[in-house]
């Protein structure tokens, strides 16, 4: 049955706050890489910047994802909330024959559709730092580390792939939409409170998060800066 909460029953924890940080974050900084690479000329960014350190701040997010998707909070988890995809397709059909299964955190159809989001921007922005572009001023600061040819196609595909990026941004919205219209679940507000009416979930009641959270969250930041940027230091990169 959908799921409505009482009047007593009030609402539980789904999220943490670092993962609604990371998630409004990374729409923020998609939407600004996006907006300082299609108007830079009108901006006066010729050099592309603001475009560039965009995508530094994506690649440290995404980092800062995978490793607090191993020691964040209890819906943060990949083990906790990633299946295979045998478990995903009976999902996947139950929910067609509309028996609806609540999920706390994320439901096996939006793990997968989250997956391919985060390999997505991943890809995506990681073939910025290889990228030369037209005007042949600015470069990813590895552009070194490949042929011209290779350079060529790269740039070429970061431009391309961002085309499909958007489309599967958009299928997301549309699917969080519809899925919250039909099974009576506030997925965009649990993102922004961080709570869920109290139901019976097939994950969990509620979200485990301890007392310890920001102080993680903390080092799990200060390792992505370590990783992105010293990284692309030890590669011979230039941050610029």
């Amino acid at each position: 049955m959908p799921m409505q909460a009482s009047a007593t029953s009030g609402t539980v924890r789904v999220w943490d706050w670092p993962t609604r940080v990371f998630h409004w974050l990374l729409v923020f900084c998609l939407i600004s890489a996006w907006a300082s690479h299609q108007f830079a000329p009108k901006l006066g960014d010729l050099t592309l910047k603001w475009h560039r350190w965009n995508g530094y701040a994506i690649l440290v997010l995404l980092v800062f994802r995978l490793l607090w998707g191993l020691v964040g909070s209890s819906t943060s988890r990949f083990a906790n909330f990633v299946k295979g995809p045998i478990f995903t397709a009976h999902y996947a059909l139950d929910f067609a024959r509309g028996n609806k299964r609540p999920y706390l955190g994320h439901n096996p159809l939006g793990t997968v559709m989250i997956l391919v989001l985060l390999a997505f921007v991943g890809v995506q922005a990681t073939l910025g730092l290889f990228t030369l572009e037209h005007n042949e001023i600015v470069a990813g600061p590895l552009k070194r580390l490949i042929d011209d040819a290779t350079t060529e196609w790269v740039s070429k595909l970061h431009v391309k792939l961002f085309d499909y990026l958007l489309i599967a941004i958009g299928i997301h919205i549309l699917a969080n939409t519809a899925y919250g219209l039909i099974a009576k679940e506030p997925l965009i507000r649990a993102m922004i409170t961080g709570r869920k009416p109290e139901h019976t979930y097939e994950d969990a009641p509620e979200a485990i998060i301890d007392r310890g959270v920001s102080l993680r969250a903390l080092y799990c930041f200060v390792a992505a800066l370590v990783f992105v940027f010293g990284g692309i230091t030890l590669a011979g990169g230039r941050i610029v």
